[in-house]
């Protein structure tokens, strides 16, 4: 198995690094305040921190922390535009998260399945 953990999100090769880039997409959504930014952005097309830190009630330099810890696990886009970056969901992390968790899911199933006849 590769070493993955030399490599950003950017440049994570496919393969032996996929659980490591879905172990970076879970420790990035380890927190409540992450949670409710990307709540957040679901609801929009595409805002600024400025916007995000009115909702969550924190200060600018906490959310944008938080924004950048979102954008280098791939969850969030950013978009420098003029005076105020945006930002917004990327829909295709969210499908990567699905169907890691499915394939989970799956994987549990079929042990717990194995698992029940050993036992019975």
């Amino acid at each position: 198995m590769k070493d993955c953990s030399r490599y950003d999100l950017e440049t994570l090769p496919a393969g032996d690094c996929e659980e490591a880039r879905a172990a970076r997409i879970y420790a990035a959504l380890g927190h409540g305040v992450r949670l409710r930014i990307l709540r957040h952005l679901m609801q929009q097309d595409a805002c600024c921190c400025k916007e995000i830190v009115s909702t969550v009630d924190l200060a600018q330099s906490t959310v944008s922390q938080h924004l950048k810890v979102l954008v280098q696990a791939g969850l969030v886009d950013y978009r420098p535009e003029r005076q105020s970056s945006r930002y917004s969901v990327n829909a295709h992390a969210l499908a990567t998260i699905r169907t890691h968790l499915s394939g989970l899911e799956h994987f549990a199933a079929e042990r717990n399945r194995s698992a029940s006849h050993k036992c019975g």
